[in-house]
């Protein structure tokens, strides 16, 4: 196809190769923004960030990682993987160590945008570069272990936080990003790509669908990223930008629909078989935030830090690694449905076995659930995309463009939309359990006075004055009841999540056996 390299026989050393660069050209597009997620308390604090203007950073990331492919495969078809890659690679590169030097919010919000171009670029590559490793009958092994690739940054980057951190505090995050990314520039630059097709496809009306759709995407994002933070109906640019964002996108849709060579194939893309990947490939990313924000959100809660949670994301990588493995090795036409549905389900019982958590749950009582989670999220993902890029092939090359774009929306708006809404559950539900146990904390019964004078009696060696010492202790105590509300609202969170993956999981299997009736049906008609 245009745009990609020919698929020839290189030699196994070559083939080593290649693998090799598509792993590490794979792990820096995702694994320098996972760096930055996982200790933007420490970046935070030490650029002294209000929680809001914390959240931009990685909102920045996706606002333009979002709506990159858009434009990054034609111009792939137009000028070549070669000046994709290395113009890709260069820049990203140059930004990573100009950030070493130049701190500041404003840089700090500049570099994550770019870094979400950047991801756009790698993933892409890692995945091509994969695809060189394989032979033409074993190219779906590739995909899938290509598309994998860009799941492992996350475990790695809280796996080498700690050591990275105690080297120069968080500026060796960024020495350790922009040595990434020139490794990588070096690493395309000396093996190349075979050469592709290239073909003539840009037109002007496709830059102004990009203008319409890329900020509309962006202020979606924004939205999701900041709404639970400045809560949903405090800040009237919220419902500004929601407005903003759906006129532009019906704008944009309207533009495409009655175009005569489409950059969206809308007809395609708005049919019923479309429609229901698109939503299985949302809700998938949707429920798996359950590892992301749930667990690790309720670990960090009780006070667990990255030392305390490496022994968890390891066991979260070995498991992700197996996911892949599994799915790359038993995948075929006939078992991509069935990997996916076994994802689901598996979702699903990593979510129940987290409900019942207390203040006194640790990292090691979540491993097995959180290694069902990252089996599940390794096996779905490379599945998912062949059978969508089949699809797109099957109805002509051209509809290809609109399924990367539909695929990579899905998955970058379900990560974010997962966090946003169980975010907001659990604070909602926090304060209902708070406001339930501080309604049974009656300062006469026996007990309750019992575990105030216990409270306050800490403070006797520091404070003499029996009210303050009291009033320490009921402080104490109020502390208390927040954290056990927050307990018991992840508790709630996870209980949801089993539930919707019930959901998805019979959806799922009513239309599997509903197209498997038409397809028998079919041939006798």
């Amino acid at each position: 196809m245009p745009g990609s390299p020919a698929i020839l026989l290189h030699s196994n050393p070559v083939r080593v190769a290649y693998a090799c660069v598509s792993i590490l050209v794979g792990l820096t597009g995702g694994l320098g923004n996972a760096l930055f997620i996982a200790n933007l308390p420490n970046i935070q604090g030490d650029l002294g960030l209000t929680p809001s203007e914390a959240a931009w950073l990685p909102a920045s990331y996706f606002m333009v990682n979002v709506s990159t492919n858009l434009l990054l495969i034609k111009f792939r078809q137009q000028y070549g993987l070669r000046r994709f890659a290395e113009i890709g690679l260069a820049i990203y590169a140059a930004l990573t160590i100009a950030h070493v030097f130049v701190e500041g919010f404003a840089m700090a919000v500049f570099v994550r945008a770019a870094s979400g171009l950047a991801a756009g670029t790698t993933t892409s590559l890692a995945l091509l570069y994969m695809l060189q490793a394989f032979r033409r009958a074993d190219l779906p092994k590739g995909v899938i272990i290509g598309f994998g690739l860009t799941q492992f940054a996350t475990p790695i980057a809280w796996l080498l936080s700690p050591a990275l951190l105690d080297l120069d505090e968080w500026h060796r995050l960024y020495v350790f990003e922009s040595g990434l990314a020139l490794c990588s520039l070096a690493a395309v630059v000396i093996l190349k790509l075979p050469l592709g097709e290239r073909i003539k496809v840009f037109e002007p009306l496709d830059f102004l669908t990009f203008a319409l759709l890329a900020p509309a995407l962006a202020l979606l994002a924004a939205v999701l990223a900041q709404g639970r933070v400045q809560w949903w109906f405090e800040q009237p640019w919220i419902a500004y930008a929601l407005v903003i964002a759906l006129l532009l996108i019906c704008v944009a849709l309207m533009i495409e629909h009655h175009r005569r060579n489409p950059l969206l194939h809308t007809r395609w893309l708005g049919t019923a078989g479309m429609l229901r990947f698109a939503f299985g490939a949302l809700a998938l990313r949707f429920i798996l935030s359950e590892q992301t924000y749930g667990a690790v959100g309720l670990l960090q809660t009780l006070g667990m830090g990255a030392d305390q949670l490496q022994p968890l994301y390891a066991v979260m990588l070995l498991g992700l690694a197996l996911g892949v493995l599994v799915s790359a090795m038993t995948f075929s036409p006939k078992t991509a449905l069935p990997q996916v549905v076994v994802s689901i389900l598996l979702i699903g019982v990593g979510s129940f076995l987290d409900i019942g958590a207390t203040n006194l749950t640790r990292p090691q009582n979540m491993y097995l659930s959180q290694a069902l989670l990252s089996f599940a999220g390794g096996m779905f993902l490379g599945p998912l995309m062949i059978t969508g890029i089949g699809r797109a092939l099957s109805a002509g090359p051209s509809y290809l463009v609109s399924f990367v774009v539909l695929f990579s929306i899905t998955q970058s708006l379900g990560g974010l939309a997962g966090p946003a809404v169980f975010g907001t559950y659990q604070t909602v539900r926090e304060k209902y359990h708070s406001s339930h146990l501080t309604e049974q904390i009656d300062p006469s019964n026996p007990q309750v006075a019992a575990r105030l004078q216990l409270q306050g009696q800490r403070y006797a060696a520091t404070q003499t004055d029996p009210v303050l010492r009291q009033a320490q202790g009921a402080a104490m105590l109020s502390q208390t009841i927040t954290r056990e509300a927050n307990v018991l609202a992840f508790n709630d969170v996870f209980r949801l999540i089993g539930f919707l993956s019930i959901g998805l999981l019979g959806w799922s299997l009513f239309h599997t056996v509903r197209l498997a009736r038409l397809s028998n049906k079919a041939p006798t008609s």
